[in-house]
This record gives C-alpha cells, structure tokens and sequence, in this order.
C-alpha cells in the first residue's frame, strides 16, 4: 500500500466537496475522538499506514472540544504532517481531562455548597491548565498554516456577534490569522466553565484587531453548516478551487458530521423543575448546566433538521452522514466530569455507537431513528472508499498531483 503522495488537491480536479465536521460538548469529545480513529484506520487500509484525515477533507471544522480536535488534526508538525494521528486523540483527552476539569473531592456534605459558593465568584475552572497544554501542543502555529481548511466559530461578547475563523476568509481579512491556541482557548471558553479569553492580532500593516472570546458553541455548536457557508461564499467569489461548481450545486458536498452524545432520551429536566428555577438553577442542576445544555443541543439539533432536509430534497441523502448518540446517561452526558471511570465510559460510548444503526433525525420528536441504511462502521468504511478514490481522482487529473506523486 502507498502513503498519499501530495497534498489534498482542489476540488475543481474532483467530483465531490469533503467535509468533515465536529461537535462542542466538553470531555465527551472523546466519543468523535473514537470514530476519527476508526475512520482514519479504514483510510490506512486503502493508502498506507501514513494516511491522515487531512490529506482527505477539503474543509475540517469544529466547535470548542471539536475546534481543539480539529487544530490537532490539522496543525503540522516538524516533518510539514498532522500534529496528531487521530488515533492519538484519544490518549490526549484521557491523560489531559482530569487536569483541565480537576474533580472536587471534598466531603459530600459541603461539595455542593462549595460549588455555590464557586458559582458566585467565577468560572468553574481557572483554565490555566487547558490554556498551558494547548499553547504546548500548537506552538506558534497560525491559521494559515494548517494542512487543510479550517473552519472554527467563536463568539465575541464584546461585538455580540459570531467570529468564525475560517481559513478561506484569512488571505483577505489577515487580522483573523491568530495562533491556533488561541482559537482554541477562544472557542473552548464555555460560559460558567472556563473563563472567556482575551487576545490581539497585527495585520501587515500593524492594525490591532481585538477579540473578546467565549465558547463558539453559543452561535453553532454544530458547525457543519458554518462550514458548508464558508464553502459556498468562497464559490460564490468565484474560486479557481471550485470551478466549475456552483454555490447551490449541493449534490457535490460529501459531509460527516459527528456529535459529542446527548441525554435525550433520559429526559433529564422538565417543566415541573425549570418553573422553580431561578438563575442559579438553570445555570447548576444535577451536575450540569441546563441552561448551556439547552442551547448547545438546540443549535446542534437546528443545523442537523436543516441540512437533512436539504440533502433529502436533492436526493443526496447518501452524501451526509450525522454520527450522534442521543442515550447518554448520568455522568455520561456532563462536559467536565473527568474521572477515569467516566472518561473510559464514554469511550465505550463511542466504540457502541460504530457498532449502531445510522440514525436519522425524525423531524416531529427530535430524536433519532435507526434507518435501514446498516451501521455508522459500515456507512464509514464505505466513506473510506469513496474518500480515498476521490483523492486518486484529483491527483490523476490534477499536474500539480502528477509532478508530486513522480517524485516519489
């Protein structure tokens, strides 16, 4: 088996647009964290044992926990290749979580006293950790030097707007070409969680840009459709890399999109609790945030209605594939409880969910329904195929592929 031979060419030299999307959700990262390594090793299996997922999507984009994912699978080390194998992830997240969501371990009795006391006074964590080990791990790498397209939203409290940092929009708005630990830091930021993060960057000329950043998840905590619109824009403006697509041609996008799990099926709070909620309640109830909890799976829930809706109507259903658990159970479902035996649960979480039906969204209860379409391991080794035989194509018609591949 050979190793890919050159970078991912564009995809005017192709069939499809490739795009690879990762949810918020905290230390359940873990759970896409496990798909991506399964994913990756199908890819090996068709061109070696170097193979990455950079080398296969157009477009990578990821919110919070899924934005550090992503900077991990597309930031380049020493030798210009991924930073991390995508099996790696996982033993990142197992050895760091503990460290960056340390466990309260005081008596029972006045834990729960402590946190309110917390909750007065800051953030739940400090963040000092997750800020040391990210700047660690990325060094001075910016935006514009991953091995792919990025795409990672964040919020900006200062402007009350979404800042996406895109790496199709950093050639013509430099100022958004920060140092991809700051990104992550930024979009990691969960409100009550980790405090919000503050940096500057100088474009060419040496104009300040400043930003103000919290947790992209409070605007796409899915951000699948944040990365199929950067796409379309950069089509829109009438990108070599595109042509002879068009913005609305739909049936040319192949997107994976992989949640973090969900407690839907618990049905963890209802009415009965939240009208006696005041803001303490919705912001520390049962281990969780049910306030951060509601808006991170509602936005995640709108992107996954609408794109199902749109691929359906175009009969590409095929083409888009949402990877999502929606049975998570007590501590499963928190973003920050990082013991070992929970952190191993939600591996196990993800190891069953390969093993699962692909799920559709059903449109009137919200939740998932097993289709008849064979499991998410077989819907990706199917993907592995097609991924791998569109990156043969582009390099085949591409002399920019041609010249790399004879030099090997």
């Amino acid at each position: 088996m050979e190793s890919p031979k050159s970078p991912l060419q564009p995809p005017t030299y192709g069939n499809l647009i490739t795009i690879l999307s990762i949810d918020g959700g905290g230390i359940r990262g873990i759970i896409p964290a496990t798909i991506l390594a399964f994913l990756e090793s199908e890819l090996q299996k068709h061109d070696g044992e170097e193979a990455r997922l950079a080398d296969y999507f157009d477009v990578i984009a990821g919110t919070s926990t899924g934005g550090l994912v992503t900077a991990m699978l597309a930031a380049p080390n020493e030798q210009n290749r991924p930073l991390f194998a995508a099996k790696d992830i996982k033993d990142f997240y197992l050895t760091h979580c503990p460290k960056i969501f340390p466990q309260d371990h005081s008596c029972p009795i006045i834990a729960p006293a402590t946190k309110l006391v917390k909750s007065f006074t800051g953030p739940k964590y400090d963040g000092k950790y997750l800020h040391s080990i990210v700047k660690e791990k990325l060094g001075d790498v910016r935006l514009h030097q991953t091995l792919t397209n990025i795409v990672i939203p964040t919020f900006d409290i200062r402007k009350l707007q979404p800042t996406i940092f895109s790496s199709y929009e950093v050639k013509k708005h430099p100022s958004i070409d920060a140092l991809l630990s700051d990104i992550c830091i930024a979009t990691s930021a969960a409100p009550t969680y980790l405090p919000a993060h503050y940096f500057e960057t100088h474009d060419p000329e040496g104009k300040v840009r400043k930003f103000d950043l919290i947790d992209g998840g409070v605007a796409a905590n899915n951000p699948t459709l944040v990365a199929i619109s950067e796409v379309t824009k950069t089509i829109t403006r009438g990108s070599s890399d595109f042509f002879p697509i068009k913005p609305t041609d739909y049936g040319r996008f192949l997107v994976i999109s992989l949640g973090t799990g969900s407690a839907k099926t618990e049905e963890k709070y209802d009415a009965h609790k939240a009208a006696k909620w005041g803001m303490l309640g919705w912001l520390n109830t049962e281990n969780s945030s049910p306030l951060t909890d509601v808006f991170m799976q509602s936005s995640s829930d709108m992107v996954d209605f609408h794109i199902s809706t749109v691929f359906q109507a175009l009969h590409s259903e095929a083409n888009y594939l949402r990877i999502q658990d929606d049975t998570l159970i007590g501590h499963e479902s928190s973003v920050d409880i990082a013991t070992p035996t929970n952190l191993e649960s939600l591996v196990r979480v993800g190891e069953r969910l390969l093993k699962k039906p692909i799920a559709k969204v059903n449109f009137e209860t919200g939740a998932f329904d097993p289709s008849t379409w064979g499991t998410n391991e077989r819907a990706l080794i199917r993907l592995a195929e097609v991924l791998s035989k569109e990156k043969r194509v582009r390099e085949m018609r591409s002399p920019h592929g041609r010249v790399a591949n004879l030099k090997y």
